[in-house]
């Protein structure tokens, strides 16, 4: 437990600190955030062709609405602390790869079903929007990265037939059974 802790809060300084550089925002994040823009204005066209996105605003052609998609809700944030957890509990490469490409479209499909839902929220009332927005998609975002991350863990235990995680790093001997005997 304390190896998973320490690997979690080394990989995710890491992956967050990365993506606070110049690098990681000018070549990963702003690309990711108007992509992830345009996506939800093509989808929102599909019922409602006022749509448009103009980098990583999702503005309504017919009335002015838009909401602008800014770091922590472009659903980058989210998805690194899934990569951490992932990586840091003991599995197998192919186990995580899974994890990865599962949570993936599981946490970012959730954040284009928020991104849209707030900008016809905020056509409606500022201030149903800003009470969505602030308290309760952020709290789904992030309960959303749990579940996927609990459903990861227990598929790869029930594919290990229930056995708990084996720790390789360990000292000799340390994953062999113990018989208690009574005296």
């Amino acid at each position: 437990m304390a190896r998973f802790l320490i690997l979690f809060l080394v990989i995710q300084a890491v992956l967050f600190g990365a993506q606070l550089t110049p690098w990681g925002q000018d070549y990963f994040v702003t690309p990711w955030t108007n992509e992830l823009a345009h996506f939800c204005a093509q989808l929102v066209a599909i019922v409602d062709p006022s749509a448009v996105a103009n980098g990583k605003i999702l503005r309504s052609a017919t009335n002015g609405f838009a909401v602008s998609i800014e770091a922590g809700c472009n659903g980058v944030e989210a998805t690194l602390v899934l990569i951490a957890a992932i990586l840091a509990f003991p599995s197998t490469w192919k186990q995580k790869l899974w994890g990865l490409g599962f949570g993936f479209v599981a946490v970012q499909g959730l954040n284009v079903v928020r991104i849209i839902s707030l900008f016809y929220l905020g056509q409606w009332s500022m201030t149903a929007f800003e009470w969505a927005h602030l308290y309760i998609w952020q709290a789904l975002i992030m309960l959303d990265v749990l579940i996927v991350w609990l459903i990861w863990v227990r598929r790869i235990n029930r594919d290990r037939g229930g056995e708990p995680p084996s720790d390789d790093s360990a000292a000799p001997g340390a994953g062999a059974p113990v018989t208690a005997v009574a005296a």
